[in-house]
């Protein structure tokens, strides 16, 4: 349709410059005739001339005419096949829009699925970070959590590549979590230095150098030995461990990664169990002490006076290095006299001899009769402290309680376990002097009954 108006457009314009040269030759034959029949002449030549022209122009202008014509219908058939296109186009735009509808559903389904499974990914990625990152394996391979961390912080869907990355990283864990290796790497030790040793890991539980438990830090990756060791049968296990070589070796693991380590390490030893009983503690451990080597003492003692004992009944010899020995002495000393004065004196010197067989017994029934009540007394002393520091700060930190509820208990554990052995040797050295007691007594009544019946057969045969 375009071209069809351009054409008209040039036809116009040719046809005015047509009529203006015609008027412009017209005027300069008039000028040129001279006579009328001259001008007649000119008059008819120029009317067959103009005759030729208009018919000239008539066709022209139906010519134009024709071309319009055929470029109207030129311009109609486009339309009408634009129009039919555009129709096609319309249905098209339709049916687009229908399928353009249903694809966008199916995608927000596929995205939100897709979505879902993203948010499932980055979650399962920052755990497996977090695991890796604590776990003891990462300080044989420091640079495995990286992939994970990526994960955990893209935007975008992983790739499928990244997804096995993730599988081969949780099936390594697990793997390593049951493999005992030996590596190099930097250790500090509890003042700061560095250094440079062979660390034993035993899965993803313990981290051992030369006998000693290491702790790695998560955020720095850092392999420090702990300041405080936990139990010494520990500290041997993990000595067996190091200097293996093959087969099986008793190994204590921490399956909570360091917790339970931390326990161990935190837990009061010995010494600072007798520093929470306070003065209160050492006084019942110093009569514990007291208590066991007196009574050390005299069952030595008395083992010895018993050995002299058992060895002065076997001879009639009376030895001065025994108590027995003694007595018998007294005996033959005063023999000849009558039979009370003798009974009275062999009762005076076994009456001098059991109280050195009897020695500190005393002692022993008082500390283990006073041991269970300086604990009682440590306990209260404990209570008043935890009931002032309640006054004081509240309930609001069990901590502040923690040290006279510790005395309380200390102490009155102290107070038992002093005691109990100390009513135990009391009762073994007072059965130890009381046999020998019993000997001399024996002896001396075998004594005075000999020689009643003596003094009897001489009364008779006389």
């Amino acid at each position: 349709m375009s071209r069809a108006l351009a054409a008209a457009a040039a036809a116009g314009f040719l046809a005015g410059p047509l009529l203006a040269q015609e008027d412009t030759q017209a005027a300069a034959s008039a000028e040129q005739a001279d006579t009328v029949l001259e001008l007649l002449e000119l008059v008819r030549t120029e009317a067959r001339e103009g005759s030729r022209m208009n018919r000239e122009r008539v066709e022209q202008f139906r010519n134009a005419r024709d071309e319009r014509q055929r470029m109207l219908e030129e311009v109609s058939r486009e339309l009408a096949a634009e129009n039919r296109r555009s129709n096609t186009l319309s249905q098209r735009y339709e049916q687009n829009e229908s399928g353009l509808a249903e694809l966008e559903e199916r995608l927000r389904i596929r995205i939100g699925n897709f979505g879902e499974l993203f948010g499932v990914v980055r979650d399962v990625a920052g755990d497996t970070a977090g695991e890796v990152l604590s776990s003891l394996a990462s300080a044989q391979y420091p640079d495995r959590a990286d992939l994970v961390r990526a994960m955990a912080q893209a935007d975008e869907l992983p790739s499928l590549e990244d997804l096995r990355g993730l599988q081969l990283m949780l099936l390594e864990e697990m793997a390593q979590s049951g493999q005992v290796a030996r590596f190099g790497a930097e250790i500090t030790d509890p003042s700061g230095q560095t250094m440079v040793g062979e660390v034993i890991r035993v899965g993803a539980f313990n981290l051992v150098h030369d006998g000693k438990f290491l702790n790695r830090d998560a955020s720095t990756g850092a392999l420090r030995i702990l300041p405080r060791q936990p139990a010494g049968r520990y500290l041997r296990m993990a000595e067996d461990l190091g200097e293996a070589t093959s087969g099986v070796v008793d190994m204590a693991i921490d399956p909570s990664r360091g917790q339970l380590l931390g326990l161990l390490i935190q837990a009061p030893g010995i010494g600072e169990r007798i520093r929470q009983g306070g003065y209160v503690g050492y006084t019942i451990i110093g009569m514990g002490v007291i208590g066991l080597l007196i009574a050390l003492w005299r069952l030595v003692v008395l083992q010895g006076a018993g050995t002299r004992i058992r060895a002065q009944l076997k001879t009639p010899q009376a030895r001065e290095d025994n108590a027995l020995g003694r007595i018998l002495s007294v005996y033959e000393r005063h023999r000849s006299g009558n039979l009370e004065a003798l009974a009275l004196k062999l009762d005076e010197a076994i009456m001098r001899e059991a109280p050195m067989l009897e020695r500190y017994q005393g002692i022993l029934k008082v500390f283990s009769a006073v041991a269970p009540l300086l604990g009682l007394l440590g306990t209260v002393v404990g209570m008043i402290i935890t009931f002032q520091q309640l006054t004081l700060f509240g309930t609001g930190d069990p901590k502040l309680m923690a040290g006279g509820i510790s005395q309380a208990l200390i102490t009155t554990v102290l107070g038992l376990i002093v005691a109990i052995p100390l009513v135990l040797l009391h009762s073994v050295v007072s059965s130890a002097s009381q046999r020998l007691v019993e000997i001399l007594e024996e002896q001396s009544a075998g004594l005075i009954a000999r020689k009643a019946e003596r003094e009897a057969e001489a009364a008779e045969s006389e």
